[in-house]
Order: C-alpha cells, then structure tokens, then sequence
C-alpha cells in the first residue's frame, strides 16, 4: 500500500502564511513601565507639586508602609504583565497574589478599627478621600496605555489575566506615584482612599484591556 505523500495545497498555504512571534525582552518592558512611571511623576509635580514634607522628614510610618505596599503591588503586577507578552503555558504570577494580599490589611486594619471604636472619623467623611482616589487612577493611565502596547507586541496566551494584571499594575503605581504629592498620611485616608484606585484599575483592566490583545 502506497501513502499519498502530496501536499495539500490548503496547508501549503496557511503554512506559508504563519509568521513567528518575536518574543520582546522582559528588560524592555520593565524599562518602558519605569520610563512611564517616571513621566507621570513629573507630570504631577508640574501639576500639582510633590509633599516637600517627605524630604524634610515630616511623613509618617504609614505614609511609607502604605505606598511602599503600593510600590511593591505595582512592580510584581508590572513584571508579570510584562512576561505575559510572551507566548509561554504555565508561568506562576504568584508575586502580584502575596503583594496583593499584603496590601488588603491596611484597608481590613481601617475596617477593624472603626468596628472597634478606635477611629473617631469615618473615612468617608474625608473631603479630600474621592479626589485622591480619582487622581490616583488617573495617574495609572500612562502606565496601562504602555503596557497594553506592549502586551500587543507579542501574544498573551490568557488576555484576562493579563488584562488584571495590568490594572493591578496601573492602580498600585499611579496611586503611588500620586502619592507623592499628598500630605494627608493618616491611616483611615492611606488605607481606604489610595488603595482603592487599585481596585478600580483592576476591574476596569480585567473588563476593557482583554480585546486589546487578545490575538
């Protein structure tokens, strides 16, 4: 018995037209991330002008705890967007997981105190809590527009997570990165009002960024 070895003319052709998926290098990104960062911290001293009172030492524990965790939030959230370019099964994501979940106690420690009666002030009386929360999303902008580009370069094998991943990313170093420039560093405004920016970015990026690149 003799096989038909000719060739399928179909096949030839959509062989013929597959392209290989360069697969950018992690450093690039994380260094566009860094450089988006940086412009959007200008941007909001040119605006608004960065709290003088962190040099002079007037910033307190929780001002540092709190965007610190936010800090941490964004890099592990921004690398792991980053690698998500690349066509690859089974990569961990755990960092942005334990950097979350680290983050949730300042807002849980705001909630148990007020239970408790140890906060006179209801955090929802800050008049300044929405226009942070809402400056702080805003200034994850820069950051979720470049690292959708660059998640467009490549070929994310699940554009949920990373869609997720770059909200995290945008919302825990925009408001970081706004953070700068508020003096309010009391533990109810940290905890409620500069974490919730997060939130919203991660929904918004889990429900808007998926068509963007998906491929």
């Amino acid at each position: 018995m003799t096989m038909n070895t000719t060739p399928d003319p179909l096949i030839e052709r959509l062989a013929g037209e597959l392209e290989p998926v360069r697969v950018p290098a992690r450093r690039e990104g994380l260094a566009w991330v860094a450089l988006a960062v940086a412009a959007t911290v200008l941007a909001i001293e040119l605006i608004e002008g960065l709290w003088r009172g962190i040099a002079s030492g007037e910033a307190s524990a929780m001002f540092w705890i709190a965007n610190g965790l936010l800090l941490v939030l964004g890099l592990a959230a921004a690398t792991s967007a980053v690698t998500m370019a690349g066509p690859r099964v089974g990569n961990a994501h755990e960092a942005p997981r334990w950097a979350l979940a680290a983050l949730g106690v300042l807002p849980l420690a705001v909630l148990a105190t007020l239970a408790t009666g140890g906060e006179s002030h209801s955090p929802l009386a800050d008049s300044h809590g929405l226009a942070c929360a809402l400056a702080g999303l805003a200034a994850g902008v820069l950051t979720a527009v470049t690292l959708v580009l660059w998640l467009r370069r490549g070929a994310p094998v699940s554009p949920a997570a990373a869609g997720l991943h770059t909200g995290l990313a945008a919302g825990a170093l925009g408001s970081a990165a706004y953070g700068l420039s508020c003096p309010i560093d009391g533990a109810a405004h940290l905890g409620i009002w500069h974490v919730l920016p997060v939130a919203l970015a991660a929904a918004i990026g889990r429900l808007a960024i998926p068509p963007l690149v998906r491929w």
